[in-house]
Formats: structure tokens, C-alpha cells, sequence
């Protein structure tokens, strides 16, 4: 299988990580298209494989046997029995992560290094009838596990979306689904999603109460359109959306004018380093400097939306990191420039279900 490692060797030494990984290898399979899908399964998981580990092996010498010794340490097993390594080998954690970074309370650098050497499970939200799909599932023999009464973990990679019903579930990290713990929304409320992406927060709150009326907006006006599409494939009737900078205050207030709400979703652009165990490749090209950047974004967002609160009104702050410069170190930030009070916050740690890890914390104006 010689090719396997001169096409595993072109993609290592071509990609740059300017794009999400899935991406470069989906062109790079598409200009090869010699290439099986047994082939793309196995340079994939190389791939993943590489960016996972290769930082923090120490033995192997040449690449290929570093390679070989990454599979090892968080391969998939048919593609270890294709490619074997006997050699020694250690995980050196500080050479994967050798940075000064605080992490959040309630969350451990050396338990979070770990969780990046393994894929995380593959998580769903049921909103149809369970016992159907529990029967879906066991027809097709793909085993499931319930982490919550309406959160059920599957093998990563499980084909499911032409077998459940489209409308019956959606795909959702359990840690993600936890924030919802912090929505309590009540009947009619005014809520806004104020960085809304593909709306996986504003669906979960619709599901909890459709009776809430619900504003969104992004600054990509193509992910609004996906959003409301989206909505009404749920069954719900599309938000009001708002093509807005919400980090910038003069455009902002020229899109909320007057517009005051009850509670507001503040899902903010993050690191993502509690996602990282999906998306290797941005542990290995980490920039440190990045993270004050995201907090200052940060800061700026929550700061200016928390404005368009009504009286007594939650913020409900959100991030997908396990950095304090994002976490709590923002809230502080923001209760400081607005007088908003945290009445609660804190990590959502997911490594023990091999989920996503987050932060969450709710804000209320006096």
C-alpha cells in the first residue's frame, strides 16, 4: 500500500490549516479521484490521526513510524490491523499544549490533553417518538446510549441520516444540549440569538417553548437563510433575522433600534478548544495570541447586546472553550462595563462521555 503513504505524506506537508481539515481532504479526495472509499476512510483517519498526536510522540524516528505509533495511540482498529507498529513510543502532553494558557475551573489541563487523543462520540437530540427510533437503530444494529432522557450518544461516523426521520432528531453535543439548563424560558417571552450560526441554541429553545418569540442574527446573511430553512423543516415558524455586526454598537443599534427583550443568547465566536477532539488540526496550529483576540470580541458583544435588555432580562453567556481569558474572565468584563449581575457560571464538562467541553453563565439586569 505504498500510495496510501505517498498520498498521506502529500497531505501532511500540504496543509496549512487555513481551512477546517474535513474541508482540504474533501478537494484533495475530489482531485484524486483514483482514490476508493476504503482509501479516503483510511488517509482520513491518518490525517486525524497526525494532527492528534504527532506533536507529542517521542521515539519513532522517521514519519512513517510516527505516523504508525499516532494510529496507535487513537486509531480506529481496522486501521490499526492494516498497519501495525510495534515500536516504543511515548505521549510527551506538554509538547501537544506547550503553553502558558489558564484553563477554566472545573476542567484540567492534563484531563483535557487526554480527551484530545480520542474522536468524540456522535451526540443527538430526540424530538420524535423514542421508542421508533430506538427500533430504527437496532434494526441497522448500531448500538446507543441515553445521556440524558432525550440525549443519546451513537458511534461517531454512524449513518443515521437517511435512516431516522429527518425531523425527529437533531445533531447536537450533549454538552451543548446542557445549555439549555440555563434558557428556563416562560410562555411569550421576547428572546434574540444574538450570534445565532446554524441555530442549534435557537431550535433547542424553540423545542423547550415554541410560545417564545424569537429574533436572531448573524453577520453572514447565507447561514440566516440555512437557519430559516432549517426552522421550518423542524416544524417551527422562522425567526426574525437580523444581517448584523453585533460586535459593532453603532450598526447593532441601527438594526435593534428600539427593540428590547426578555433574555438573549449570547453564543459567542470562540477558540473552539472545547471542540478541538473533532477538530485536531486546531489544537496542532493553535496561536496563543488568538485567544485575547476572542475575548475582546467577546467582551464587545455581550457588552453591547446586554443594552436590549429589558429589566430584569438574562444574558445567557456561551462559549465552546476551555480558556479562562474566555470564559470567566469576559463575564467579569462584562458585569463590570454594564452592572449586569452572574447569578450563575461555569464549566459544562463533557470529557467523561466523550463529549464537547463549555462554559456557560447567565447575567441578569437589575
Amino acid at each position: 500500500m505504498r500510495y496510501i503513504w505517498q498520498h498521506i505524506t502529500t497531505i501532511t506537508t500540504g496543509y496549512d490549516g487555513k481551512v477546517p481539515l474535513t474541508h482540504f481532504l474533501k478537494h484533495y479526495f475530489k482531485q484524486h479521484p483514483q482514490l476508493g472509499s476504503r482509501d479516503r476512510r483510511i488517509l482520513s483517519e491518518m490525517a486525524y490521526c497526525w494532527y492528534r498526536c504527532s506533536k507529542g510522540v517521542e521515539g519513532p524516528a522517521t514519519f512513517e513510524n510516527k505516523l504508525l505509533a499516532c494510529l496507535q495511540i487513537s486509531g480506529n482498529a481496522d486501521v490499526q490491523k492494516r498497519f501495525p507498529f510495534e515500536g516504543a513510543f511515548s505521549i510527551e502532553q506538554d509538547k501537544l499544549f506547550p503553553y502558558a494558557t489558564a484553563f477554566s475551573e472545573g476542567i484540567e489541563k492534563a484531563e483535557w490533553l487526554e480527551s484530545m487523543l480520542r474522536q468524540p462520540d456522535l451526540f443527538i437530540r430526540v424530538r420524535g417518538d423514542k421508542r421508533k427510533i430506538e427500533q430504527l437503530l437496532d434494526e441497522h444494529a448500531i448500538p446507543f446510549e441515553y445521556m440524558a432522557d432525550r440525549c443519546m450518544a451513537l458511534p461517531n461516523g454512524a449513518a443515521i441520516d437517511k435512516l431516522l426521520p429527518a425531523d425527529s432528531y437533531v445533531v447536537q453535543d450533549a454538552s451543548s444540549q446542557r445549555t439549555g439548563q440555563y434558557f428556563a424560558p416562560k410562555a411569550g417571552e421576547h428572546w434574540l440569538d444574538c450570534c445565532s450560526g446554524a441555530g442549534g441554541k435557537s431550535l433547542l429553545l424553540k423545542d423547550m417553548e415554541p410560545t417564545v418569540k424569537l429574533a436572531v442574527s448573524d453577520i453572514r446573511d447565507t447561514i440566516l437563510h440555512n437557519l430559516r430553512e432549517r426552522f421550518r423543516s423542524y416544524g417551527h415558524q422562522a425567526p426574525v433575522t437580523y444581517t448584523t455586526n453585533v460586535s459593532d454598537s453603532k450598526a447593532l443599534a441601527a438594526t435593534l433600534k428600539s427593540a428590547h427583550f426578555d433574555n438573549i443568547i449570547c453564543d459567542v465566536p470562540c477558540s473552539g478548544s472545547g471542540t478541538w477532539a473533532r477538530t485536531p488540526e486546531q489544537l496542532y496550529f493553535f496561536d496563543p495570541l488568538s485567544v485575547s483576540k476572542f475575548s475582546a470580541l467577546q467582551a464587545a458583544i455581550a457588552t453591547n447586546v446586554a443594552k436590549y435588555l429589558k429589566p430584569g432580562g438574562r444574558l445567557i453567556y456561551i462559549t465552546c472553550s476551555v480558556f479562562d481569558e474566555e470564559n470567566q474572565q469576559v463575564v467579569n468584563k462584562v458585569v463590570q462595563q454594564t452592572g449586569l449581575k452572574c447569578i450563575n457560571s461555569g464549566i459544562i464538562n463533557g470529557i467523561d462521555i466523550k463529549a464537547d467541553s463549555m462554559f456557560a453563565a447567565v447575567l441578569q439586569k437589575g
